[in-house]
């Protein structure tokens, strides 16, 4: 029924135009502000390659561009999957 892939994060874009305040006050502009990003996966599964994107919340961690992440999806329908962007498997920025 489900099964699990491997895929790449391709692209990372931070939401500028939402911002999260995490203090009370604050001094200056982005003086602890937080912002949601928008992470976009390709995987492949039986030769055909499929992209999701992921929204993530503001404050948590977010995968870098180029590291493989697990995905879960339905054996029927291979386009619909879940992004576990928490177990990062790989990091290239990384050293």
């Amino acid at each position: 029924m489900y099964a699990e892939t491997i895929g790449e994060v391709v692209s990372v874009k931070r939401q500028w135009w939402l911002k999260v305040n995490t203090k009370p006050m604050r001094k200056g502009t982005f003086d602890g502000a937080t912002f949601p990003y928008i992470v976009k996966v390709k995987y492949v599964v039986d030769g055909v390659e499929y992209t999701r994107r992921r929204w993530i919340k503001a404050g948590e961690a977010c995968p870098a561009i180029g590291s493989l992440v697990n995905l879960v999806y339905r054996k029927t329908k291979p386009k619909k999957c879940k992004i576990v962007y928490k177990q990062c498997l790989y990091d290239k920025n990384r050293v």
